[in-house]
């Protein structure tokens, strides 16, 4: 009866620990918009792994209007 007791107990942990694993990663990029130019540099937080940040990065700025031009740095939130 114990071992059963504890499995909800250790499937809710894991769910916490897997929830974890989607973390956002704070990204400082520079980006353009063209007619009439306009440069932006920036500091945001992207709903997505650093290792994909940038990707996700430059289709939200796509949405804006804006042009991805260099990532400066990645650090996870």
């Amino acid at each position: 009866m114990t071992h059963i007791a504890r499995l909800p107990v250790i499937a809710l942990g894991f769910m916490l620990v897997a929830t974890g694993a989607h973390a956002a990663c704070e990204v400082e990029y520079k980006a353009k918009r063209d007619k009439p130019l306009a440069l932006y540099y920036d500091v945001t937080t992207v709903n997505a792994p650093c290792a994909s940040a940038e990707a996700a990065l430059r289709a939200q700025l796509a949405k804006k209007g804006l042009t991805l031009l260099k990532v400066l740095s990645k650090k996870e939130k």
